[in-house]
């Protein structure tokens, strides 16, 4: 079977050769202040004040900096110098390519360049008109490329397939490595070339998606250029990226790309969706890769109901108060949730996301995932690592050693902290920047002796921050250089991989300032490069973000940082530099012993494992898998068993949903008869279990002698011939968390018309299946949901959604863990042989699990439990006749012995 490892570009992409030079294009014309305040932008005139602002702040270098400069810059860029394999297609990839932009490759390959109009106005004056421009903007643009198509005839040439310098290197070296190492045996990439594609006719294309189909085991998605920029430049780079990373665009031109964009987004999504439901074959398994993508799962769902789909999310994933800030979040949630399981970096990130489905979705989050109205989808997390096998292999190259002792003997005597990022204001460059200045402030003896080596690789222009960074680096530059030292070193480029490798190497310290991130990988290659194996310095420290997802994994071997404490950062630069060997050593021997077990291979090969189990998980929960109760069977194992354990759910099960009252003058006679039948016979103990009151179960099934009962979903217990009943959740407790809830729900009742809070002895429900305004409630009750579960989680008291009311009951007691107390006073020697549970809803699920676990240990010879209705389940069997078929199966039982 096939693996399809989908992400937004494939590991490859296409280089031409021999092509005729294009016509030189004169220099465009740059306007003036004045002339751009004719047009009345208020915004581009701050724009280009702030450009002209960055150009005055990069004064010229010092002779040293611009020395140093030099020094790195070995002709970059080039794809010779940016691969570890530059001849191996599917060799090891950068972990973090660091690319400007996606259409941006161009610059180490000869490809096309975009055709995409410009995007809408930035000007809140212009939105309107914006808005209306983008509803013909395609079809416009559709026309203009087809009479453009014929007219260059350059992409008609020879090209070759090379390694990408786009895309997601460590999910690309993760399956590399389980390529070879042959924990994966059949996997097709799926994603984009990495190039504007507008310029190539049909056959050209064709030939390219043929190729690396046969060759490269590649699915090529070919998307209109106005499509690509609209998503990958704009929504996913302006909206999901600065969202996704706790930063909420405030500024027009978000607001504007908010309402264009999201159509691009949705068709890109659609085209990859296509191609995979395409080629898909049963039994194949489908992986979505990172937030470009996050309502596939859900697009491919809709055709393939039964595949197996797995997403996985290499970003952080913000807390519901700022994700909802997205007007798209409802469609985005729902795209995530077409997966059988969807999984992130860190536990934290997990926990954000059950949150923040129960909260805009209104529905019920479990520990282990979200449980939908006709499946379950499961929610985990596992942190990606690198292929450190590789990267040993990168580290012996003649170029990388070369690399070292020339560095080393650069700056000999010296202690060298090291660093690369992108400049963009969530990797944390500025707050390094200026953490360093303190550091040097407060540590006058240290600044002959130490420098930072900062490597700033470009992504889209932040004129704002890059201005910013320039006028840190020129006063760092002039009140602490001198003509012998240069404390700072910003390389505002990319370097070559076997620089890369070097500094690592000989570094003294790592230092990662990340606002937020998913998983940094640059720390582990740094670990792994700190063996000493190249270099006399090694064990060095890594100063982390406590916000990154390798923060994390670490366990405290890192020395943490608060990105924004600037002294924090400051004095854990003075700890690394003066951390005794000893120590040193023992928190590296720990970092790597984590990195070399969290590896990519080891990553992948995990999530494949836990995908393929809650697949199946799912599979026998469908109703549609599960077996109809084999009547025959049931009346053998119950003739030869010697003592039966019976556990009936009430609502839904024994009998219709409705008020007690309404019961009572219904089915109630047909129930207590067939229960009373069941109990006559002296092998049978049997028990109903309820979410109702004491007070309603007792005014249900008094008339039916030697019954046990279960009331408020597993709170209280009453065995069968006792009066009295067993409280489990403390009394004084459960009054004080009530009396604290109750005030919070009357605030949503005041917001919700229509809306009521029923109080029984152990829960509280607020009900809103008579609101007015059923969009309003749902909200509501998610925000109600979600907030009782972060204000009282010390309190083991959960919310949880249903589809017309909030539950609030304690989490360390329901159904299950009644029913393990009544088997857990039954002596071995005397345990039941026989075990039947019905139910039909969510309660009763966690029973369901119970008795499973106690068949698969053999632990009772016979268990059977029943589902009634439609609902998916872990039950082992299913009644579709409802209430009534229940009961005719429990009455063809109390005639047999």
């Amino acid at each position: 079977m096939t693996t399809f490892v989908v992400s937004m570009f494939l590991p490859y992409t296409v280089d031409f050769h021999d092509l005729k030079q294009p016509e030189q294009q004169s220099n465009p014309t740059v306007r003036t202040l004045a002339e751009i305040g004719r047009q009345g932008s208020t915004t581009s005139i701050l724009n280009t004040a702030v450009a002209l602002r960055a150009a005055a702040a990069a004064l010229p270098q010092t002779p040293a900096a611009a020395e140093t400069t030099e020094f790195f810059n070995t002709s970059q860029p080039s794809a010779a110098t940016h691969f570890p394999t530059p001849a191996d297609p599917k060799g090891l990839v950068r972990s973090d390519a660091h690319i400007p932009s996606w259409n941006l490759s161009g610059l180490f390959f000869n490809q096309p360049e975009s055709s995409a109009e410009a995007a809408p106005s930035d000007s809140v004056v212009s939105y309107t008109k914006a808005q209306q421009r983008a509803q013909t903007r395609e079809e416009r643009y559709k026309a203009l490329q087809e009479s453009k198509k014929s007219t260059d005839p350059r992409w008609a040439a020879a090209w070759s397939v090379v390694s990408a310098v786009q895309g997601n290197g460590g999910l690309n070296n993760a399956i590399q490595a389980c390529v070879n190492k042959g924990s994966m045996t059949s996997v097709l990439t799926v994603g984009l070339i990495g190039f504007p594609t507008d310029a190539l006719n049909a056959t050209k294309k064709q030939e390219i998606s043929e190729k690396l189909e046969s060759e490269h085991e590649a699915l090529t998605v070919f998307v209109s250029d106005v499509d690509l920029d609209g998503h990958y430049a704009h929504y996913c780079k302006k909206i999901l990226w600065p969202v996704f990373h706790y930063v909420v665009p405030d500024h027009p031109k978000s607001k504007a790309f908010m309402d264009h964009s999201w159509i691009f987004y949705k068709n890109l999504n659609q085209a990859f969706a296509d191609k995979v439901v395409k080629n898909y074959k049963r039994g194949d398994t489908i992986w979505i890769h990172d937030y470009h993508l996050l309502l596939v799962p859900g697009m491919i769902r809709k055709k393939l109901p039964d595949a197996m789909i797995g997403f996985f999310l290499h970003t952080a994933f913000p807390s519901s108060e700022v994700f909802r800030c997205l007007a798209a979040r409802t469609e985005l949630l729902e795209g995530m949730l077409g997966a059988n399981l969807v999984a992130f970096q860190t536990h934290e990130y997990a926990h954000h996301f059950l949150q923040t489905c129960s909260r805009i979705l209104a529905i019920e989050a479990t520990e282990d995932g979200v449980q939908l109205d006709n499946h379950f989808v499961n929610v985990w997390s596992s942190p990606i690592g690198i292929d450190p096998s590789a990267l040993a292999i990168a580290r012996d190259e003649k170029e990388v050693l070369t690399w070292i002792k020339t560095i080393k003997d650069r700056y000999k005597g010296k202690r060298l902290i090291v660093a690369r990022d992108k400049l963009d204001t969530i990797r944390g460059v500025r707050q390094k920047l200026l953490a360093f200045e303190l550091f040097l402030k407060q540590n006058p003896d240290w600044k002959d002796k130490v420098v930072l080596i900062q490597v700033a690789t470009s992504t889209q222009d932040d004129q704002e921050l890059s201005s910013t960074v320039a006028e840190i680096v020129t006063r760092i530059d002039a009140n602490h250089s001198t003509l012998s030292h240069q404390p700072l070193v910003f390389l505002r480029q990319d370097i070559a991989f076997s620089q890369y490798l070097a500094l690592l190497s000989v570094a003294d310290a790592l230092v990662i300032t990340s606002l937020r991130e998913g998983m940094n990988l640059t720390c582990h290659e740094f670990i792994i490069c700190q063996d000493g194996k190249n270099s006399d310095k090694k064990h060095g420290p890594v100063i982390l973000s406590e916000f990154t997802g390798s923060a994390s994994i670490f366990e405290g071997a890192d020395l943490a940082c608060n990105p924004w404490d600037y002294r924090s950062i400051a004095n854990a630069i003075k700890v690394s530099l003066e951390m005794g060997e000893e120590e040193k050593e023992v928190r590296y021997n720990k970092l790597r012993s984590i990195v070399m077990h969290q590896t990519g291979d080891f990553w992948m090969s995990n999530l494949s494992t836990h995908l393929s189990k809650v697949h199946d998980e799912h599979f026998r929960r469908d109703t549609m898998s599960i077996p109809r109760l084999n009547i025959h069977n049931l009346i053998q194992r119950y003739e030869s068993s010697w003592q039966r354990v019976f556990v009936l759910d009430y609502e839904g099960t024994l009998a219709s949903y409705g008020a007690v009252e309404s019961t009572i003058l219904t089915n109630i006679e047909r129930v207590t008869e067939t229960l009373n039948d069941l109990i006559a016979e002296e092998k049978n103990t049997v028990y109903v279990m309820s979410g109702r009151t004491v007070n309603e179960i007792e005014m249900l099934f008094g008339r039916v002698p030697g019954l046990g009962l279960i009331a408020e979903n597993g709170c209280f217990l009453r065995d069968p011939n006792v009066e009295e009943w067993t409280q489990f959740p403390d009394e004084e407790k459960t009054q004080s968390w009530k009396s604290a809830i109750k005030t919070m729900l009357q605030y949503y009742v005041e917001r919700v018309e229509g809306s009521w809070v029923e109080e029984r002895h152990c829960s509280l429900i607020f009900h809103y299946e008579k609101a007015n305004d059923n969009a309003s409630a749902n909200r509501h009750a998610g925000d109600c949901a979600n907030h009782i579960n972060d204000a009282c989680q010390n309190q083991r008291v959960k919310a949880v959604p249903t589809p017309d009311s909030v539950i609030i009951e304690p989490s360390d007691y329901d159904k299950s863990t009644a029913v393990q107390h009544i088997f857990g006073r039954y002596p071995e020697a005397e345990r039941p042989d026989f075990l039947m549970i019905a139910g039909n809803d969510r309660d009763d699920e966690v029973v369901f699990k119970w008795a499973k676990e106690l068949s698969d240990n053999w632990t009772i010879a016979n268990v059977t439990t029943v589902t009634v209705g439609d609902r998916n389940s872990v039950a082992t069997s299913t009644l579709t006749q409802g209430t009534t078929g229940l009961l005719k199966v429990l009455n063809t039982l109390a005639k047999h012995k």
